[in-house]
């Protein structure tokens, strides 16, 4: 027995419209972040959401009340949160006698758990000076040091989820100026250290301006606990790209990355037929007047050969 499925059409334009930004599309929206207090949170995972939601924003979304989640054992109301606010990404922050000050990292796919990383946060720092935050949309550029970020797989996880939380919207064009404020992640001897700082950039009496770094804040200390990887068929899934973005094959034209060269085919030339300028000595007739009478005077010779 086969049942019907039968879309409601939109009651008014304004639903229509939201029914349609949450549809697939080929360049998606940029992701909102969830952070999100558990059922018991101690002062300093409170901040560090709080100061991590305002480097997010506008792409962020607060949940203040305190919510009975267990992202590992259940992740089900983590993936309501995600359906309902359609969002991708999501910080956790719990505390409890067993794991203090813990904060779990994670985004999804189609609303489905796609990894997680769980973090013990110490020697947290707030925000100290909101003058110098950056601006509204603002995205932070970041370095990461240490061999781990290229060696170990889970340290390089995280590397990549600070990277996804913080991209932010895509950009065509860069101003230097609009670069404002740094997070450097540095990994040392199984710990990562999150700074973040001011840049300014001041005279410097020739064309390149003279960068200053200014730690406002936050910065913590990390230390990982549990991880979640990605399920390999899941995975796979959402590293595709749609065919609308892959690019058009062209014939006989190669691409790198600063140079586009392209092979042309031209058909071999008769060049006695290509139009010259002409010039007094090159004159078809004068050729051809040359070339009959050096034919009529080696016949003439043959003749004389042959009377002979």
């Amino acid at each position: 027995m086969s049942i019907a499925i039968v879309k409601k059409k939109p009651s008014s334009q304004s639903v229509k419209r939201f029914l349609e930004n949450r549809e697939p599309k080929l360049i998606e929206n940029t992701k909102t972040c969830l952070f999100i207090r558990g059922e018991k949170t101690s002062q300093i995972i409170t901040q560090v959401l709080k100061d991590l939601c305002t480097l997010k924003k506008p792409q962020a979304i607060f949940y203040n009340k305190k919510n009975k989640v267990r992202p590992f054992e259940d992740p089900s109301s983590l993936e309501f949160f995600s359906r309902k606010a359609d969002a991708g990404l999501f910080v956790f922050g719990t505390h409890s006698k067993k794991r203090p000050h813990n904060l779990v990292l994670g985004r999804l796919f189609d609303h489905q758990i796609l990894d997680m990383i769980e973090l013990g946060i110490t020697n947290f720092t707030p925000i100290d000076n909101k003058q110098k935050l950056p601006g509204f949309g603002s995205k932070p550029a970041f370095i990461f040091v240490g061999s781990e970020f290229t060696n170990d797989e889970t340290v390089k996880k995280l590397g990549n989820l600070m990277l996804d939380i913080f991209r932010g919207h895509q950009l065509e064009f860069l101003n230097l100026a609009g670069i404002d404020h740094v997070i450097i992640l540095t990994s040392f001897q199984g710990t990562v250290y999150f700074r973040h700082y001011h840049i300014s950039l001041k005279k410097s009496g020739t064309n390149l301006p003279r960068v200053e770094l200014e730690d406002i804040g936050p910065s913590f200390d990390m230390t990982i606990r549990r991880t979640k990887l990605a399920a390999s068929d899941l995975l796979s899934q959402s590293l595709q790209k749609p065919k609308g973005l892959k690019p058009k094959k062209v014939k006989n034209i190669q691409k790198t990355s600063a140079v586009t060269t392209g092979r042309v085919f031209v058909p071999s030339q008769d060049m006695s037929k290509v139009v010259l300028h002409k010039m007094k000595g090159t004159k078809r007739k004068r050729v051809e007047e040359k070339e009959a009478n050096k034919k009529a005077k080696g016949h003439v010779g043959e003749i004389e050969n042959g009377d002979e």
